[in-house]
């Protein structure tokens, strides 16, 4: 047990080395594959047509096995016909080019052990190594190396879920949204009201609740109730954690843990927005204090 321990902190120390390991090895296994295939076409063609002549005559006796029309006539040392002839020329010259040109290193590895692989890269990483080649292109858009990439970035709450334009667009539309929420604290640190109101949509129905408690409804309320919290208070740095969010096509919430002073209480928040017009808009905010275990036992008994 101490063994694998220790072997899990050794591997999370060298995680920068073991990605840039990695790059590395399917790096030269793409080149490898490169100088591998043939590069002119025109060899490659006619040496397999002068190789599928030589073997057409080895060819044609097994060939006979897929035509049994005339199968009597070549038991009985006859010839085949034209279409025959060129059929198993088709099908050796095939065989031939296939077995020079070579399959790719990068594809006859398991696809498990490249999703094990890949899952070691960060963001970055695997966004570079899909701008290598071709044969790195179609490794990095795996969609199962997102899906790994995704749940040690953000969350495994979601592991049933099946994106409906795969888990990269997922992925990406997850990451846009934290971005967003992000910039929220931002502003609260600031205190610029003129961003504020830039952030939430200019609707009816938006809901804000601070920690007071009281609820704010309709755009201009909850503009006025983010002037006052300006006016009153200093700018707040937050210190997020325990983020989770869920991206739908126009609509997208997350819930958050935030923290003032680590030392003396913790806030639940809830940010929940729509796509309009191409982004993001914050349409409710809740945040509410949380409770102590003692204050939940209470409450449970009132």
């Amino acid at each position: 047990m101490e063994i694998a321990y220790s072997l899990s902190i050794a591997l999370q120390s060298h995680q920068p080395l073991i990605t840039a390991i990695i790059i590395t090895l399917l790096s030269l296994l793409a080149v490898r594959s490169f100088f591998k295939r043939p590069h002119h076409k025109s060899n490659v063609t006619g040496t397999a047509t002068s190789s599928a002549k030589k073997q057409a005559g080895e060819a044609r006796p097994s060939s006979s096995c897929n035509h049994t029309s005339n199968s009597a006539a070549l038991l009985n040392g006859g010839a085949a016909g034209p279409a025959e002839e060129d059929m198993v020329m088709a099908d050796v010259s095939k065989a031939v080019a296939e077995m020079q040109s070579g399959a790719s290193m990068m594809e006859q590895l398991v696809p498990e052990i490249t999703t094990h692989a890949l899952s070691y890269l960060d963001y970055p990483s695997l966004c570079r190594l899909s701008m290598t080649n071709s044969l790195m292109r179609k490794a990095a858009n795996d969609d199962n190396a997102w899906k790994a990439l995704y749940h040690k970035d953000f969350t495994l709450e979601q592991d049933t879920v099946t994106p409906v334009n795969g888990w990269k667009a997922y992925y990406a539309a997850t990451r846009a949204i934290m971005n967003v929420n992000t910039e929220f604290f931002n502003i609260i640190k600031d205190r610029s009201l003129s961003a504020m109101s830039r952030f939430w949509l200019n609707a009816d129905y938006v809901k804000c609740i601070h920690v007071s408690g009281v609820l704010f409804s309709g755009y201009n309320a909850v503009i006025q109730s983010w002037q006052h919290a300006f006016n009153w208070e200093q700018g707040v740095d937050f210190q997020v954690r325990d983020v989770r969010a869920r991206v739908l096509t126009n609509m997208a919430w997350i819930t958050m843990k935030t923290y003032v002073d680590m030392d003396n209480g913790a806030f639940n928040m809830t940010n929940i927005f729509e796509f309009h017009h191409g982004r993001w808009y914050l349409v409710d905010h809740h945040c509410s204090e949380m409770l102590a275990d003692g204050d939940i036992g209470q409450q449970i008994v009132h």
